[in-house]
């Protein structure tokens, strides 16, 4: 939910940003990387959960790159490194905004910048949770990140 929520603030903002372009020639260059960062890791992450539902619910599908726990530990580490990167950026160029609140851009990026770091922190516990769990089943003689991802049949 936080990553298609973000998904469509930097749709907002790349179009808000677009249309300062037209308006303002003064503003030659005016780009957000960070804004265009993010979109990308919304992306990767909402066809991650797709894939991720997908090995879940439909019997029939195996995939080789992706069959394993650590598997999933791996892209769960790579997903959580752009958006940590991503959050921090975000911070690092917009920074404080309560001065600005009663634009819409500002409470566009205040919203932006809000959902960048609620999705990293959820993405934190579940990396978090997922350790425990594979550290706890380890300790018990298992060796869980050698299973097979469970499925629903």
């Amino acid at each position: 939910l936080f990553t298609f929520i973000l998904f469509v603030l930097c749709c907002v903002r790349i179009n808000f940003t677009l249309g300062q372009r037209f308006y303002e020639s003064e503003l030659n260059g005016f780009a957000e990387p960070v804004v265009a960062e993010l979109l990308f890791t919304t992306i990767v992450t909402l066809l991650w959960c797709v894939l991720m539902l997908c090995i879940f619910f439909i019997k029939k599908l195996e995939l080789e790159f992706l069959r394993l726990y650590w598997h999933e530990l791996l892209g769960l580490v790579i997903l959580w490194l752009l958006w940590l990167g991503g959050a921090a950026a975000a911070s690092s160029i917009f920074g404080d905004l309560s001065f600005c609140q009663g634009s819409q851009a500002c409470q566009i990026l205040s919203a932006f910048l809000a959902f960048a770091w609620l999705g990293l922190i959820t993405l934190t516990v579940m990396l978090i949770v997922s350790t425990v769990v594979m550290v706890e089943t380890t300790r018990n003689g298992r060796k869980v990140l050698d299973e097979a991802l469970p499925s629903r049949v």
